[in-house]
């Protein structure tokens, strides 16, 4: 055991007891509302979580109340904070501990790992800082700290250097207080050790940190230069039937599974966002429709790619739903919209629409 490895566990955790953040996920033991947590942090900043967290505990405090719920239930609690995915898997793996572990969280690697939406991290996290498991936790924060504090040249983006990462981590961990060392390297990465503009004077590891010594700081982590994002053209029907709208549900796999829309589609080449629409309908419902007017134009962004999309108003007067890639179609009247679980792009697109339905009559 080298000295430096004790002095930094020493005062990182001297740090972490008396500046870090009162979270609410950090007032209890209790694995599942730490996995909550875990699972609603990932990809997403703490202010933004905080609110869904309460909201999401309210309505579903326990394993068994979760496991019980209807999936549309859940994404509905889950809508606007994304990553739908995470709480498609959440939902099961709470019906797979309830049938499989008697509604209690795995206190096991193994056994926790072989949940549906369990890696590494999210295992690590939980078993480590709810049951005391010495799990080193590795995501952007701490790979930060370390590859400043050790200067690591692996680019901290590229996967297969992950491994070499949790090698640091695991030498690093204090196996006497795994969970508040896990925390405290996370918190250090938040608060002090960002990713611009770090606070190396208010940081408790400064005296040790190799880039800080050799001023090269604003050099790590290292990242290797991603490629450019690509920009799809979109066309949204708006498709409406006597004063009612159609409203399509996304399989369950894939992108945004199990989220209701707009029948949507990419533009193909030089066409035009009638011509879309109209291909779209009857590619994907078997209808024939008539647009009628441009809504709103719309751009957002997903992780690996972006979309602007073109929002039209159609007329669909007649013909039976046939589908063709949807797994479901309901007719909503407009009020009842909320009522659905809606990804973010179309909350950005629904004030628009509701003008231009008032302007319109049907």
């Amino acid at each position: 055991m080298k000295p430096a490895t004790e002095t930094i566990r020493h005062r990182l955790l001297t740090w972490y007891r008396r500046e870090k953040r009162d979270l609410p996920w950090r007032r209890t033991r209790d694995p599942y509302r730490i996995w909550v947590s875990e699972v609603m942090l990932q990809q997403t900043q703490v202010d933004t979580v905080i609110p869904y967290y309460h909201r999401f505990l309210s309505a579903f405090p326990d394993p068994a109340t979760l496991a019980d719920a209807p999936q549309a239930a859940v994404l509905k609690l889950w809508e606007g904070l994304g990553y739908y995915a995470r709480a498609r898997h959440l939902h099961r793996a709470m019906g797979i501990v309830m049938a499989r572990h008697g509604g209690r969280i795995p206190d096991e690697w193994d056994a926790f790992r072989a949940l549906p939406g369990v890696g590494d991290y999210i295992a690590a996290a939980v078993l480590s800082i709810a049951f005391g498991r010495p799990y080193a936790v590795v995501d952007g924060n701490v790979k930060r700290v370390l590859a400043r504090l050790l200067c690591i040249d692996l680019p901290v983006n590229v996967p297969k250097h992950h491994a070499d990462f949790r090698q640091h981590a695991d030498h690093l961990l204090d196996h006497a207080a795994p969970s508040a060392f896990n925390q405290a390297l996370m918190e250090i990465g938040a608060l002090i050790c960002r990713p611009a503009g770090p606070r190396c004077n208010g940081c408790p590891l400064m005296g040790h940190c190799c880039a800080f010594t050799r001023r090269q700081v604003d050099a790590y982590p290292r990242k290797q230069a991603r490629a450019k994002v690509p920009r799809h053209p979109m066309a949204i029907a708006v498709m409406r039937r006597r004063g009612k709208l159609l409203l399509t549900q996304r399989p369950e796999k894939g992108l945004l599974g199990g989220l209701w829309e707009f029948p949507n589609a990419r533009r193909i080449d030089a066409e035009t966002p009638e011509a879309a629409c109209r291909r779209l309908a009857r590619e994907q419902l078997g209808l024939q429709i008539t647009p009628r007017m441009t809504v709103t134009r719309v751009r957002h962004a997903y992780t690996h790619f972006q979309v602007q999309a073109e929002v039209l108003l159609c007329d669909a007067p007649r013909g039976r739903v046939r589908l063709d890639g949807p797994s479901a179609f309901r007719w909503v009247a407009p009020p009842d919209l909320d009522g659905f679980a809606l990804p973010k792009l179309v909350h950005k697109l629904l004030p628009a629409l509701f003008t231009a339905l008032k302007s319109t009559p049907a």
